[in-house]
């Protein structure tokens, strides 16, 4: 199976101007602008908060995996992104290669284990005991998954969320709706879809019309997830390294 294929065969995990070979063109993008502008302008500041907003739920994830309840990992996580709209210190993003997933985490953990050393001076403070270690074990999903895996993953479901929601919109404002829904059925893997003779049948295509849009479907999936990609990395030329780190993601 080809990158191609993958990319909409992960779909179900899920829940524009074209440049040669059908690659969309890689524009200005939301974290370019905010690197480049370091987060003075107003422009600058829309994208971070933008970017900032996609991303809540991959750190939200990935402080709850850390054995933190979930009224507290909504305050930290809450506070991580109006520390970073605040300060706008991006000196550390060449270290990351640009990368706006890698940048976050990095910072993220450093922002916890600053919390934590507050937290516990003042426990301190108060007189009381920091909880040993040994005692958070309990805490700890149940899962296999570590807590750097599953910010990764819940990265690329969000991002191939905001896929979908993207181009049913687009489906939606075309008066398509009821198409849409159709052809997200014929994504690879779709528990219990119809055939694609059912589905002709019902819309009212014959089989070969139906193919057709649904090619058109899955080609304009996979440019408006380069594209969503494309808007967290500093430079085009990361964007199919990122494309194939998602893949893989999802496939492990």
């Amino acid at each position: 199976m080809s990158a191609e294929d993958e990319i909409t065969s992960l779909t179900k995990l899920g829940s524009e101007s074209t440049g040669p070979r059908g690659h969309a063109i890689f524009s200005t993008t939301n974290w370019s602008v905010v690197l480049e502008a370091q987060g003075q302008s107003p422009a600058a500041q829309e994208a971070l908060e933008k970017l900032c907003h996609t991303y809540w739920r991959p750190v939200y994830s990935f402080i709850r995996r850390e054995g933190t309840g979930h009224e507290e990992a909504e305050d930290l996580t809450q506070a991580f992104f109006a520390l970073l709209l605040q300060r706008r210190n991006f000196a550390d993003v060449r270290k990351e290669k640009g990368r706006l997933r890698s940048y976050l985490l990095t910072s993220l953990k450093h922002f916890l284990v600053s919390q934590h050393r507050r937290a516990v001076t003042a426990k301190r403070g108060k007189g009381q005991q920091p909880v040993p270690l040994e005692e958070l074990a309990d805490i700890e999903p149940a899962d296999h998954l570590s807590a750097d895996r599953i910010y990764e993953r819940r990265w690329a479901l969000t991002l191939m969320e905001q896929v979908l929601r993207r181009l049913k919109d687009e489906y939606c404002t075309a008066s398509n709706a009821a198409l849409f829904d159709s052809l997200k059925q014929l994504l690879p893997d779709e528990p219990g879809a119809p055939s694609r003779a059912e589905i002709a049948l019902q819309l009212g295509m014959t089989d070969n019309a139906l193919r057709q849009a649904f090619h058109r479907f899955r080609q304009r999936y996979q440019l408006l997830l380069r594209e969503e990609i494309g808007h967290t990395v500093a430079v085009a030329s990361d964007v199919e390294d990122e494309l194939r780190h998602l893949i893989t993601v999802l496939r492990t």
